[in-house]
């Protein structure tokens, strides 16, 4: 997986998150973003990594989203290892 495709997978992680608005609003809030600023981040990639932060911190979202998508589990951690900022957990 290149940079390209995990900031792909995290604007699909958006979409998901968006497709629900509890889940929407708990991840806006965590991450201090306001809904207006929202198209705006998303052209960063550190606001990208901080959207698959916060599916890898949740098991239960995770596989919510990697179900949707038909994606493996560990697919999300491996694009957050592409962005900005990853650790060695990730």
């Amino acid at each position: 997986m290149d940079r390209d495709a995990a900031e792909v997978l995290a604007i699909n992680a958006i979409g998901f998150l968006a497709a629900d608005a509890d889940r929407m609003e708990a991840f806006l809030s965590l991450a201090g973003v306001a809904p207006s600023a929202l198209r705006r981040e998303l052209s960063s990639p550190e606001f990208l990594a901080g959207v698959l932060d916060h599916l890898l911190q949740n098991e239960t979202l995770l596989l919510e989203f990697c179900a949707e998508q038909g994606i493996e589990p560990t697919l999300p951690a491996r694009a957050r290892r592409k962005l900005p900022g990853a650790t060695p957990d990730h």
